[in-house]
Order: structure tokens, then C-alpha cells, then sequence
């Protein structure tokens, strides 16, 4: 079956000019986030200095590139919603394959399906995101999400690229591991944690409504280090076709309107 892209109300919101801006600054700021990833990937798989100095250093680039990752996918989770290109599916299918390839050797016609699940079943037995079994434990959650999302097909093409690397490409297997492999551990508990537990784990105080989804308090600074600003969830659920970089103005939008 060939994969849609969901367009959630974009057709209806935006207007044509609109659909183009939003398509300018959603490619340019993807463009920069797969750039930036790409240059600091290849630097530190291939070329950074395994010296006292670079030790030193490999805490911050293994931080920033961690922070990559997340973008890379919070751009293919645009793309899935169809806000990274209102109007044009085939650009926004285009860039959340490469994205979600570049992340974890995801494909986005078996993740995205799974994905508009979530938004169909939020927070029930049907949602593929959600541990019936733990609610509110994180670890337990977070082992049931990635066996749901990282199978065979997955770990084989990181295995092929891996092997690549080391024996075809001469990269140092230390460096894949921690300048590879140690940031895509950390961004799927990243992800995991700011993106679908915090919003989505059962509390005491009960949800605001049928998008079972809260948003955190960060601010602008905050909520962009932590997960591009995907910790503003429920804002995302009532407005899917948000893209990343307009979630705080949402977010904004939607408090007047409930003080008005």
C-alpha cells in the first residue's frame, strides 16, 4: 500500500502563500538540522583527534549530535503530518525517508502508520506509543516502545552501515560507538522521555481531555534543547498540522483563547 501523508486541516488552513512560507522555513530549517548532523557525523566518526584535547571534547559533540538526532526526527515527524511542505506530499515523503533513515534506519512507511495510530487511539490498548502494563514506569514503557519500533529490518541496515564504517571506510570502532551509537541510545530515551512519557504517562490529576496529551512549562530555550519544542504535546494533538518551529505560538494562541 502506498504510503499518505497525513495533512491534517492544511488544505483548509493555510493559504496558498502561506502554504508556500511555511514550506520555505520548514525546508530551510531542515536543511540546516540534517547539514549540521551530516558535518558533525562524518567529523567525528572519521576525523576527530583521539588526544587528550579531543577527549575532553567528546562530552559536548556527543550532547550536540544527540540534540541533531532528535531534529532529524522531529523533521520526519513533520513530513508524517505533512507540515514540513503543506500541499506537496511527495517533498514531505521525500525528506522524512531521509531523515528517518539518517536517524535510525527507520522506514516511514512502516513508522508512520503506526504513528497516526497514536493520534487515532491516544492512550489506549491501540496505541502503538502507550504501555497499558506501565502507565507510569518509565523504564518498563520505554523497553516496550523501541521493541514496537526497532526490529530486524532496523538493526540490520545500522549493522551494514556499521561494518561499512569499520572495514570498508577505516573508522576507528571506539568512534562509531561513541560518536554513532551513544548519541542514537541517548535520543531515543530523549525522545521517548520529553515526547511520550511526560505527556502521556498516567498521574493522578486527570487529562484535560480526549487527547490524553500535557504539555510541559519550559520556556522558548528549553523547550527547543529538550525536544524542539515536541514537549508542547498537547498543543501538538489538538494541532497536528503545527509544524515544530510554530508549537510555542500555538501554544500561545490556545491560552488566550481559553482566558478569553
Amino acid at each position: 500500500m502506498a504510503l499518505r501523508i497525513h495533512a491534517h486541516y492544511i488544505g483548509a488552513m493555510l493559504s496558498a502563500a502561506d502554504q508556500r512560507r511555511h514550506t520555505r522555513i520548514g525546508l530551510g530549517l531542515a536543511a540546516l538540522i540534517v547539514g549540521a548532523w551530516l558535518v558533525l557525523h562524518v567529523y567525528s566518526v572519521f576525523f576527530h583527534p583521539w588526544t587528550t584535547a579531543g577527549l575532553l571534547a567528546a562530552p559536548l559533540l556527543v550532547a550536540v549530535i544527540c540534540w541533531l538526532n532528535v531534529g532529524l526526527f522531529i523533521v520526519a515527524h513533520d513530513a508524517m503530518h505533512g507540515s514540513l511542505a503543506p500541499g506537496r506530499p511527495a517533498l514531505n515523503k521525500a525528506v522524512g525517508r531521509l531523515t528517518l533513515l539518517l536517524y535510525a534506519g527507520f522506514w516511514m512507511d512502516r513508522l508512520a502508520p503506526k504513528h497516526w495510530d497514536h493520534h487515532r487511539h491516544v492512550g489506549t490498548g491501540r496505541d502503538p506509543d502507550f504501555s497499558e502494563d506501565h502507565p507510569t514506569r518509565f523504564g518498563p514503557w520505554y523497553l516496550q516502545f523501541m521493541r514496537r519500533y526497532f526490529g530486524w529490518r532496523e538493526f540490520a541496515v545500522l549493522a551494514v552501515v556499521v561494518w561499512s564504517y569499520i572495514l570498508i571506510l577505516g573508522a576507528r570502532p571506539e568512534a562509531v560507538l561513541l560518536f554513532w551509537g551513544l548519541p542514537a541510545i541517548l535520543s531515543s530515551v530523549q525522545l521517548f522521555y520529553f515526547g511520550t512519557y511526560l505527556p502521556h504517562r498516567h498521574e493522578e490529576e486527570e487529562f484535560a481531555d480526549h487527547h490524553r496529551a500535557r504539555s510541559n512549562d519550559y520556556g522558548w530555550l528549553a523547550s527547543l534543547l529538550t525536544c524542539f519544542h515536541f514537549g508542547y504535546h498537547r498543543e501538538h494533538h489538538i494541532s497536528p498540522a503545527t509544524p515544530w518551529w510554530q508549537l510555542p505560538r500555538r501554544r500561545r494562541e490556545l491560552r488566550e483563547l481559553r482566558q478569553a
